[in-house]
């Protein structure tokens, strides 16, 4: 890949690894269309690290929270100021986790094979379409997050293991028919995010000291990830925004119209 390709990629995982339009199935439109191919595990690695920066950068006093909550056990003459709230937000982003753990592993194969049929990922953002108009009908009941809560939408994470189905549109859409407040539905998803992305990476991670790209495609790499970053930190502005304003749904238009277009002209 060239550095244009790169960037234009590196837009594209950014932008829709948080706005509910499913990264994983515009990247492969995106390369049917542009005839690229993102075959090297190195850029995976880079633009999906620039994506967990704009959550750990937007999210930075959770996640010091949590960090201070999950280090306490084995220092605690040196961090004892953490709230309970932090302990707690740790625990149910943890049994968010335990879903997408099992079954990733479990169904990898698959998964990778899905990634070559165009029409199956038209397909897949047409249901998520359908399910994001769906939130519209939500009632917003509670601020709290239970722990049931956190394991449901654990599971509706594992749906967006194929592509077309928006991790994020999921996750917030499955809070908000718990009854959950849209924002308090949109942080904990986002938050729900950097295990599943720090998970993925790592497993590439290995894969791509096997790969040892050339030293000009790392730099072009190094710019594919500060692109994800700032779009990635731009969609997640944006979600929390329109999320707020009850306009959420509305990207479930957007998803049909893709679906319906790819199936045809792809």
């Amino acid at each position: 890949m060239n550095l244009i390709q790169v960037i234009i990629l590196g837009i594209v995982q950014g932008l829709t690894e948080f706005l509910p339009v499913s990264s994983s199935g515009h990247l492969v439109i995106a390369e049917k269309i542009l005839q690229i191919k993102s075959e090297k595990i190195a850029f995976e690695v880079f633009v999906h690290f620039g994506t967990f920066m704009s959550v750990m950068v937007i999210y930075k006093k959770e996640i010091w929270g949590i960090i201070k909550a999950l280090l306490q056990p084995f220092f605690p003459s040196k961090i004892d100021s953490f709230s309970d709230e932090s302990r707690r937000l740790l625990w149910l982003l943890l049994l968010g986790t335990i879903p997408i753990v099992g079954v990733g592993i479990l169904s990898e194969r698959a998964v990778e094979k899905a990634f070559l049929s165009v029409f199956l990922v038209a397909i897949m953002l047409i249901i998520t379409g359908g399910f994001l108009l769906l939130t519209k009908f939500s009632k917003e009941k509670r601020t709290r997050i239970k722990s049931m809560d956190a394991l449901l939408i654990g599971f509706s994470q594992v749906f967006a293991l194929l592509p077309g189905i928006s991790r994020s549109g999921f996750t917030i859409g499955t809070a908000l028919f718990l009854g959950i407040a849209p924002k308090k539905s949109a942080d904990f998803s986002f938050l729900l995010a950097l295990p599943a992305i720090s998970g993925a990476t790592l497993l590439k991670l290995f894969e791509c000291f096997k790969e040892k790209p050339p030293t000009h495609m790392v730099f072009n790499y190094i710019i594919g990830a500060i692109v994800a970053f700032l779009c990635g930190y731009i969609a997640i502005k944006l979600i929390l925004d329109l999320i707020k304003k009850g306009k959420f749904q509305y990207f479930g238009y957007y998803c049909i119209g893709v679906g319906i277009l790819s199936s045809i002209f792809l």
